[in-house]
């Protein structure tokens, strides 16, 4: 049987740290950025872990 191929889209939008857990990044970020305040801009570009209850199901999508 051939190898399975890890997931294209998890492959662009998750990295693992050394420790294993996952990095993503955050959403609202993209338009309608006038409104928001210079502070929450800057903590949104920020890199945040993906919770445990997901983390299960992205490194199966990555692992292949």
């Amino acid at each position: 049987m051939p190898k399975m191929k890890s997931h294209s889209g998890a492959k662009k939008r998750f990295k693992k740290t050394k420790s294993g857990k996952i990095k993503r990044k955050q959403a609202n970020k993209g338009h309608l950025l006038t409104k928001k305040d210079q502070k929450r801009k800057n903590n949104l570009s920020k890199d945040a872990v993906v919770d445990e209850t997901d983390a299960k199901r992205i490194k199966r999508l990555l692992s292949s």
